[in-house]
């Protein structure tokens, strides 16, 4: 059998466990840093605060963490008939840029799901809200389906951002497991404190523990902090359907890495810890970028996407930073200041880290394609005692709980 087919035969019971719906914390904590942290380093399992990871991170790391902020992509509009319609902003059309489209004062494209969509079959949805001071109205026209989701166009007068819209009819699209509605509070506890990349559905969980005050830490230890940038899309809550994980579709997310972090990351010998399996998904794609690279110098923008199973079809022939440095000159040809791509990578038990030595998470859903990332890190067989002992010792779960700390 070869590697692949290892990998796409795992069955995804395997990856279950009990999780109460009480352990599922609904709230962070008032104080984000007095969360219990787990640290599970050679096989041994510690409980801490998380105040206190500055001290239990290797003194000369290099903390490397998601600075998306997460969007009010939920819209809620209301037909004439009474029916209530929610579009949910997944991914941008046109412009396809994220950065150009928050910019635009009349009129974008979403790639949307489109909540109670059989109600709306025909005919434009209005909104009409008042955005700095004026009266504006907000039109969203159903385009073409995709797959699940739709092409939805907006127009709006007033001369105002599509960043200025989505902040005054937009909602904050937290968890479906939350079950619960959007709260005030969450405008702020569902973003990092270093969030200011517009562009997420989802925040990057694992970075709502740190705190000014925990990351002013980090610096007075000299431990280096580096930031890079991928969107969180709806499809991280997509559960693994199938019984056997090579029958799952990963979705794509788009990435945005600096080019002197790449050159950073090509010369150093200091230990990476990611923050997040964002940035986890995003640094381990780097390498696979350099791979394409190495025999392909002037690929394109399309050549150079990461596909699912390219970590265990590609053969590994070049060193991390040989891969890394590949990248740092591709962006020197194109006088470009960061790399900008998509992935779609799957990091499951069988995959091969080669930028991360250590990472900060959450406690993640059963069954999911996060647990799988965090098994291929720690070992098939160390997930399940981390989780056992997590729900023995009262640690809070998903987005909202407790973190994890795995060197």
């Amino acid at each position: 059998m070869t590697k692949l087919e290892k990998v796409r035969s795992l069955r995804i019971d395997d990856y279950n466990y009990p999780l109460p719906d009480e352990r599922i914390a609904k709230h962070p904590l008032a104080q984000r840093e007095q969360c219990k942290v787990l640290m599970h380093k050679d096989n041994i399992i510690e409980q801490h605060l998380f105040s206190e990871v500055p001290s239990l991170l290797p003194q000369d790391a290099v903390l490397i963490y998601n600075n998306t902020r997460v969007i009010n992509a939920r819209l809620r509009f209301q037909k004439t008939t009474g029916s209530k319609i929610e579009i949910f902003c997944l991914e941008p059309v046109a412009p396809h840029d994220y950065q150009l489209i928050f910019q635009t004062t009349a009129q974008c494209t979403w790639l949307c799901l489109v909540g109670n969509s059989k109600r709306w079959k025909s005919g434009d949805l209005t909104h009409h809200v008042t955005v700095d001071g004026e009266e504006i109205t907000v039109t969203a026209t159903r385009g073409d389906r995709r797959g699940n989701a739709f092409e939805i166009t907006f127009t709006w007068d007033g001369g105002v951002t599509f960043a200025s819209v989505l902040e005054a009819i937009g909602e904050i699209p937290i968890p479906p497991y939350l079950n619960r509605g959007t709260e005030q509070s969450d405008l702020t506890d569902y973003q990092t404190v270093y969030s200011h990349i517009d562009g997420s559905v989802a925040a990057p969980t694992a970075g709502l523990h740190f705190t000014d005050e925990v990351l002013a830490e980090c610096d007075q230890r000299g431990i280096a902090r580096r930031e890079l940038t991928l969107h969180v899309g709806a499809g991280t809550f997509q559960p693994v359907k199938s019984e056997n994980i090579g029958d799952h579709d990963m979705h794509t997310e788009f990435i945005s890495v600096p080019r002197d972090l790449l050159a950073e990351l090509a010369t150093t010998s200091r230990p990476v810890i990611a923050v997040g399996t964002t940035s986890v998904r995003t640094l381990e794609s780097l390498y696979y970028v350099g791979q394409i690279l190495e025999t392909n110098p002037n690929a394109s923008e399309e050549e150079l996407r990461v596909t699912q199973w390219m970590p265990y079809t590609t053969p590994c022939e070049i060193t991390t930073q040989k891969a890394l440095q590949n990248i740092v000159d591709y962006l020197d040809r194109h006088g470009a200041s960061e790399y900008l791509g998509s992935t779609q990578l799957m990091i499951a038990p069988g995959f091969t880290y080669r930028i991360v030595k250590g990472m900060i998470t959450n406690f993640h859903q059963p069954q999911s394609t996060l647990l799988l990332l965090v098994a291929a890190f720690v070992g098939n067989d160390n997930w399940r005692n981390i989780y056992d002992y997590a729900l023995a010792h009262d640690f809070r779960f998903l987005s909202y709980g407790d973190a994890c700390l795995f060197l």
